[in-house]
């Protein structure tokens, strides 16, 4: 079941990320951190109405946040589509137990379907270069490639931004 999540996912929440940040790290992938995404950043989307859980068997076990609001690091990239009406997606994780279940991608097609039932001409998003199955994922959905940014507080290496068209703007 996918649903809005509430403050009461909060610790559940940052128990999903911690482990995918664990289990990314273990095969040598630094995307996320001690410091990304912290409890406050979970905390603030859920506060914004913007992040969602996946309960599997009643437990907390992925998420995915999406907004309309635009990133100002989204601005260095020459987009498909205008910025009048987009989703932006960030924080989608699955509990690696979870993993290569499907499960991701009814998160993405929730999210896709939100875009599309709202009006939204694109979805965007970036995910890190050095995570070649979540690159693989995104471009098999018919996502872009459009660019490249550089979190340094989270890695040397870039993160890719992508777009998937829905509809002519």
């Amino acid at each position: 079941m996918i649903r809005k999540a509430n403050l009461e996912d909060l610790d559940a929440v940052k128990k999903v990320a911690e482990t995918c940040a664990l289990h990314l790290s273990n095969q040598g992938i630094f995307q996320w951190n001690e410091s990304y995404p912290s409890k406050a950043v979970f905390k603030s989307d859920i506060e914004q109405g913007s992040l969602y859980v996946l309960e599997i068997e009643g437990i907390v076990s992925g998420c995915i946040m999406f907004t309309e609001e635009k990133d100002a690091l989204y601005n260095s990239i020459d987009w498909l589509t205008p910025d009048s009406s987009n989703l932006y997606i960030h924080r989608l994780a699955i509990h690696p137990e979870h993993q290569k279940k499907g499960w991701a991608k009814k998160l993405m097609d929730f999210a896709e379907d939100y875009a599309i039932k709202n009006g939204s001409f694109s979805i965007r998003l970036d995910t890190f270069s050095q995570n070649k199955r979540n690159n693989r994922f995104y471009e098999a959905r018919g996502f872009v490639r459009l660019g490249d940014v550089y979190f340094v507080k989270q890695s040397t290496f870039p993160f890719h931004y992508y777009e998937k068209v829905l509809q002519p703007s």
